[in-house]
């Protein structure tokens, strides 16, 4: 598979300079990325898919052209993969911290946050997430949302909006569960914050999310699907 890629000279004239779109990505490392994919794929293959799936986003979100896109990633943004990204899109490169995964998605849309109004908080997993579905939470967003979810069949989410990041949203959370998007909802209730919920999309987390990305043919060309052996 040819790698995705969109290079600009100079920078770019964004729809909404007023927002931050966060990607957060671990780095594709066989053996530590995708590992409830292995079997079928190989821990090597499960990794490439990975890397796949992040460039995959990055060019959606940079294609959209919709705001200035922050990648946030794990371990640390020096990694060779997230340094080739940079060459390859329009994004900075921002070092994930904190003790869990709400500590480092805290930290990091309180520090986009500090120079925009809105942010957007996506993964790279989610082989039906669009430029006009991040545009809709944009929308929700300045309509006077305070948070947009766009929520996950397995009980999570894959999209997180916000104007404010309060400590509320993201602390106690069982992360990886089917319980966090409840739970983020019982913690938006709490702060009595209004929220918009954006149509339920699905991960390629398992075996089985293999064969239905099959089925969606032109994501899995993209990620070149059909060369691995799963």
């Amino acid at each position: 598979m040819s790698k995705p890629g969109v290079r600009h000279a100079g920078r770019p004239d964004f729809c909404h300079p007023n927002t931050r779109l966060l990607i957060f990505a671990k780095a594709p490392v066989a053996g530590q990325a995708k590992t409830r994919l292995t079997p079928p794929l190989s821990a090597a293959e499960a990794a490439l898919l990975h890397a796949r799936f992040i460039q995959r986003m990055l060019s959606v979100a940079c294609e959209s052209n919709l705001c200035p896109v922050q990648l946030w990633c794990s371990p640390e943004a020096r990694h060779p993969f997230f340094t080739d990204c940079r060459r390859s899109f329009p994004v900075s490169l921002h070092t994930q911290h904190g003790a869990d995964l709400g500590e480092r998605m805290r930290q990091a849309a309180a520090s986009a946050l500090a120079e925009s109004d809105y942010a957007l908080l996506i993964g790279c997993d989610c082989p039906t997430l669009t430029a006009a579905y991040l545009r809709q939470a944009l929308t929700a967003l300045k309509k006077g949302y305070n948070a947009v979810l766009g929520p996950a069949e397995d009980g999570g989410y894959v999209l997180l909006g916000l104007r404010h990041a309060d400590p509320e949203l993201f602390g106690g959370i069982a992360w990886g569960t089917d319980t966090v998007l409840d739970s983020t909802r019982s913690r938006l209730r709490r702060l009595k914050w209004r929220w918009h919920e954006l149509a339920e999309q699905w991960d390629v987390d398992r075996p089985e999310d293999l064969m239905r990305l099959k089925r969606n043919t032109a994501v899995a060309e993209e990620v070149g699907l059909s060369t691995l052996s799963g």
